[in-house]
């Protein structure tokens, strides 16, 4: 097939390349998922735009990536995308018109995505290896978490914020534990003239930050607490709470996951460990300052989730997590 492509230097075809890549981004918000019928390799021409071709096989690479639709729907997906690529393709055509492919910094942005594209196949290819976890790994996961699931509860907290100077902590700290009430807590800031906020809120044990599950599992219903914040203080009063346990049936496909992706952190963390330790690394310039204390960081991974209980009664699913534990 003879493209316009064909005309242009090697760094034209890259800059193309990176660009449907880089676009993809917003046609999958919008695509689908489905695969062909036949079996068939898609390779041949869905549209033409002047000189250059779009082809089943670019719709359905999209399609691939994509989760959650059903396969009914995959040919509306499908012409969507190619909507999208038309669009897509119509702009790469016009930016190498312009000579945008030699901007500097679109030269900077594709050499970046580039590296993180390969990088990232590395790291996946190393997570592959991690094994799945046992059931008796899973049960023991589950055993060390009563907070999490079979002691899991779902609080409804009032939260307020006040701004405060470090020396005026212990004394709200002391006032707090003095007063009655939430209600008597909050007259002493109005007559104290102290800023604060407040707000409500009902979460459920999943969306609270781990390393502070097993105090809030402690709490009583009325209890407050106070900690330090960067402008003054935060105080959380646990107005009630009520008992919503998981099961290990329900918890057991999210503990699976999240120890293999620990697992695969894990892998990926002493890899690149090994590879510092047999690579020569020298810093230069103010990069040198310092170099040698500073702790080894690798931008290829991230921490793994934590797991997130199956849906109870509730109705709880993880669209309605939306911050605490690494969670989505």
């Amino acid at each position: 097939m003879t493209t316009r492509s064909d005309h242009y230097p090697q760094a034209h075809r890259t800059w193309r390349v990176a660009c449907i890549a880089a676009a993809s981004a917003a046609v999958l918000l919008a695509a689908g998922c489905g695969e062909k019928k036949d079996g068939k390799v898609a390779s041949q021409t869905a549209a033409k735009v002047n000189k250059e071709e779009i082809t089943v096989h670019q719709i359905n690479f999209v399609l691939q990536q994509q989760r959650g639709l059903r396969p009914e729907q995959a040919d509306a997906a499908s012409k969507q995308i190619l909507e999208r690529l038309i669009d897509q393709e119509l702009a790469v055509q016009k930016a190498v018109d312009q000579k945008m492919d030699r901007d500097p910094r679109v030269v900077q942005q594709i050499e970046a995505a580039k590296r993180e594209i390969i990088a990232r196949a590395y790291v996946d290819k190393i997570g592959e290896t991690a094994s799945k976890p046992t059931p008796d790994e899973v049960r023991k996961y589950y055993d060390e978490k009563p907070a999490l699931f079979k002691e899991r509860r779902v609080y409804s907290l009032q939260e307020l914020a006040i701004e405060a100077k470090p020396e005026q902590i212990d004394g709200l700290r002391a006032k707090l534990a003095e007063a009655k009430n939430i209600n008597e807590f909050v007259e002493y800031l109005k007559a104290n003239e102290f800023k604060f906020a407040g707000n409500q809120a009902v979460r459920a044990a999943e969306q609270l930050p781990l390393a502070s599950l097993d105090n809030f599992a402690r709490m009583q219903d009325g209890q407050a607490v106070l900690t330090p914040s960067p402008t003054g203080a935060q105080v959380i009063v646990l107005a009630n709470s009520r008992s919503q346990p998981v099961t290990l049936e329900q918890a057991t496909p999210a503990i699976e996951q999240f120890l293999l992706n620990d697992r695969k952190r894990k892998l990926v963390e002493e890899n690149v460990k090994q590879m510092r330790g047999s690579a020569q690394i020298e810093y230069v310039g103010k990069f040198a300052e310092g170099a040698a204390s500073a702790p080894a960081a690798s931008s290829t991974t991230s921490p793994a989730p934590a797991p997130t209980p199956a849906p109870a009664a509730s109705g709880l699913d993880a669209s309605s997590i939306s911050k605490g534990m690494g969670l989505k």
